[in-house]
């Protein structure tokens, strides 16, 4: 770098190196939106169009499924209106939203099972399976997250670096 030309911060440096909205990061976000809202017009559609009242455990049912539509297409929404970098931000936040539904199914699946006394077996290692996965997900996405805050933390300050 020559004198003349001004130096760049560690975020600019960021920014110029990977576009905040990448292709990928647009399709998964208009993917991310659509499946949310298309989810919560099918799920609400069945839901009220039920002939007679439903029973409590099956409102229930229905109610966390359109909050976890709805989680999806805000999500998708809020990625799709990002112009900044997120350092994995939307990574961490769509792992946080597959625990929490993966969690909230199978205990609902799992009530629902002992309730009826067959197949608590069989809901908890699916459901088992879904929280793992979402969970590696999460703890991924944190690690990535922090090695990338890490990163931006030593671009910023270079002075304090050791050299040797």
């Amino acid at each position: 770098m020559t004198e003349d030309q001004p130096r760049l911060s560690a975020r600019e440096m960021i920014e110029k190196l990977e576009p905040s909205l990448s292709r990928w990061r647009r399709v998964r976000a208009v993917t991310a939106l659509l499946a949310g809202l298309a989810g919560l017009v099918f799920v609400a559609a069945l839901w009220w169009s039920e002939p007679g009242p439903l029973p409590g455990r099956t409102q229930l049912g229905f109610a966390m499924f359109v909050v976890f539509c709805l989680a999806w297409a805000g999500y998708g929404a809020w990625l799709l209106t990002r112009r900044v970098p997120m350092f994995v931000t939307d990574r961490v936040i769509a792992a946080w939203i597959a625990v929490a539904a993966s969690v909230t199914t199978t205990t609902l699946l799992a009530v629902v099972a002992v309730q009826r006394g067959t197949g608590l077996v069989l809901a908890l290692v699916i459901g088992g399976v879904f929280i793992l996965v979402s969970a590696a997900l999460a703890v991924r996405a944190h690690g990535r997250r922090a090695a990338l805050l890490r990163r931006i933390r030593e671009l910023q300050s270079p002075g304090e670096q050791t050299s040797s």
